[in-house]
């Protein structure tokens, strides 16, 4: 193993971690966004306001690690990325700002109406957010980032290959959104909103399932270096994602609530890996591979430290902070809000204390 290929392993394995954990973030606004009025709707949004509102700060710490990653390790495909993809950056920035604030701000509204409209700016912004993350993924496997960094503004991330992608984080953000708050509700003894839930990650699991494999016909024309990767040395990884993805459907189905998080866990990291495998060696694609686009090797051998003491440190502090949200106290406190099939004016949460306002 070169420096070099160790350097992007840690980068893409921050990729990964960032998509199952800010992937579920991102996933639960798509489902506030489609829970119904506020009276309807109260049970699943005071569930997912319980469920991400410890992690949800915690989720982008991965953000963060593999921007800083990209510009230290390979700084001449971050600044052509920067310089050509400025628009999809930017757009996701805004919503993944827009998205935080509003999520604060609802909590302490003092109105419904206010309460609404920071709902309606989390839910929009947390959509959207993912897919303009998934249009930039789908620009540099499409190879429409030139090293340069002088590409079209727009028609880098207007095209097939790059809104398919958009389309598909979405659609697998919500899916493992849905996965674990069915989970999270089944836990929590609120059965009737499992169900619902249980409905709803069956439909958003096929749906997005039907778009990953519709999103691979454009890829062969439109993409044709992707495309070799994805069919030649990634298709065991993107079997395995069916697999998993099948699986999932098919425990939901029966009700094995906790095994379809696992199984829903590795479909969408083994979609993530398949687009890594897909892409190597390139981090442009027929523009700049691993190997020419790293940076020193003392640059490189220090980002290896780092990562390990940060591995030592704040890995398990993290897995510290999700154990405790599973853990039988944090789950017992939640009974104490909404209850199974009692409306929304049955909980403590703000939700449903504004109903009558």
């Amino acid at each position: 193993m070169t420096l070099e290929f160790a350097v992007a392993a840690a980068l893409f394995a921050g990729v990964v971690a960032y998509a199952l954990f800010g992937g579920a973030d991102f996933g639960s606004g798509f489902h506030d966004l489609t829970a119904g009025g506020a009276r309807r709707g109260a049970p699943l949004r005071t569930l997912i306001d319980h469920s991400i509102g410890p992690v949800w700060e915690a989720n982008h710490v991965w953000l963060i690690y593999v921007m800083v990653m990209w510009w230290t390790g390979f700084p001449e495909s971050f600044a052509a990325a920067m310089t050509t993809l400025y628009v999809p950056f930017v757009l996701a920035l805004v919503g993944i700002v827009l998205r935080g604030a509003s999520f604060a701000f609802r909590k302490y509204s003092e109105t419904l109406w206010q309460a609404k409209l920071f709902g309606v700016v989390f839910a929009t912004s947390s959509v959207l957010a993912p897919f303009f993350l998934g249009t930039i993924v789908g620009a540099l496997a499409s190879g429409r980032v030139p090293a340069g960094g002088d590409g079209d503004p727009w028609s880098s991330w207007i095209n097939p290959t790059a809104l398919f992608t958009g389309v598909i984080s979405v659609g697998t953000c919500a899916f493992l959104a849905a996965t674990f708050l069915t989970a999270d509700a089944a836990r929590r003894g609120e059965t009737a909103l499992a169900a619902r839930l249980r409905i709803r990650s069956l439909v958003v699991g096929l749906g997005t399932g039907i778009v990953v494999f519709a999103g691979l016909i454009p890829i062969e024309h439109d993409a044709p270096t992707f495309w070799d990767g994805l069919t030649g040395r990634a298709a065991p990884v993107m079997a395995l994602s069916a697999l998993g993805g099948i699986a999932t459907l098919v425990l939901l189905w029966r009700g094995r609530f906790g095994p379809a998080r696992l199984s829903a866990v590795v479909a969408v990291a083994a979609v993530m890996a398949g687009w890594g495998i897909g892409q190597y060696p390139w981090v442009l694609v027929d523009q700049v591979s691993i190997a020419e686009g790293a940076g020193a090797t003392a640059t490189l051998q220090g980002l290896l430290v780092a990562v390990g003491i940060a591995a030592v440190i704040v890995g398990p502090a993290l897995a510290y902070l999700f154990y405790l949200t599973q853990s039988p106290e944090w789950n017992g406190e939640a009974r104490g809000g909404v209850q199974a099939g009692e409306g929304a004016g049955s909980g403590a949460s703000h939700w449903s204390g504004r109903l009558g306002s």
